[in-house]
């Protein structure tokens, strides 16, 4: 009995192990630099960035310190916390927050898109709204 093998599977399998292998190994991706706020979609409600002050996160490998700047007064921290990749998944957990704040050291995990130079974070808050978030990387 004479065996037949489809070389052209073991090709594509061998190509899809090597996929696979090469993804495991890539580091995950870096937020370092200076992000804007956009806009955002919260509970279906679409919102621009907001007037007349600006929002922006500075992140480092591993945490971030959130700004709001308005021109004539001095730039105010409002928010500090940590993050880690884990697939397509962003984990953040506010550590600070200027302002009271239901989700301090709660990890909040958002499903996140990297696309040129914008970063768009999808979740749900312990709260239950449904947020959308772009950011676009300034420096």
């Amino acid at each position: 009995m004479k065996i037949k093998i489809n070389t052209s599977s073991i090709k594509h399998s061998g190509i899809l192990f090597a996929g696979l292998l090469f993804c495991s190994f890539q580091n995950p991706p870096s937020l370092k630099g200076t992000w804007e706020f956009v806009g955002g979609i919260y509970n279906g409600k679409k919102e621009g960035a907001p007037a007349g002050y600006s929002l922006y996160r500075k992140y480092n490998a591993t945490g971030y310190e959130a700004f709001a700047s308005e021109k004539g007064y001095k730039t105010q921290k409002y928010e500090a916390g940590n993050y880690v990749f884990k697939g397509d998944t962003c984990m953040d957990t506010e550590t600070f927050s200027s302002q009271p704040s239901k989700i301090t050291n709660i990890p909040i995990h958002y499903i996140y898109t990297l696309k040129n130079d914008t970063l768009t974070l999808r979740g749900t808050l312990p709260t239950g709204m449904r947020v959308e978030e772009y950011w676009k990387k300034i420096k």
